[in-house]
């Protein structure tokens, strides 16, 4: 498993992360098998999705704001709507590897989800197999 650090710029914010999650799946020499990337945060997450149009994050991240506004929420630290986006992204996703490389289809990309930033994040990369 590796340990990867990121910085978030912004309060809501998709960073593609499929460079670091690819060359962990490099460096682990494994061929066939998984890569799970983790986020150990309770405002942040992951998702997979289109990585060729930046439209698309943030029209994502615009969607995520109308369907979790931030209201009178009774969480003291003024952070719940990140904490509801957050638990609507997934704190992980989990790609299949083969041939030493994670199988993403030609437009998908792996983002963090930032929902409370900006922060030093940290997220996990396992990767099992043969």
């Amino acid at each position: 498993m590796t340990i990867h650090e990121i910085k978030t710029y912004k309060r809501n914010a998709l960073i593609n992360v499929t460079a670091e999650v690819r060359e962990a799946v490099r460096k682990s020499g494994v061929e066939e098998g998984t890569v799970t990337v983790y986020c150990p945060h309770t405002t942040a997450g992951f998702t997979i999705n289109e990585n060729a149009d930046p439209d698309v994050c943030t029209d994502l991240l615009a969607a995520l704001e109308a369907l979790v506004p931030k209201v009178n929420f009774r969480h003291m630290e003024g952070n719940s709507d990140a904490h509801l986006k957050a638990s609507l992204m997934g704190a992980s996703v989990t790609v299949p590897v083969k041939d030493g490389e994670p199988v993403l289809g030609i437009w998908q990309g792996i983002y963090f989800c930032e929902f409370d930033g900006p922060r030093n994040r940290k997220f996990y990369v396992s990767v099992n197999g043969r």
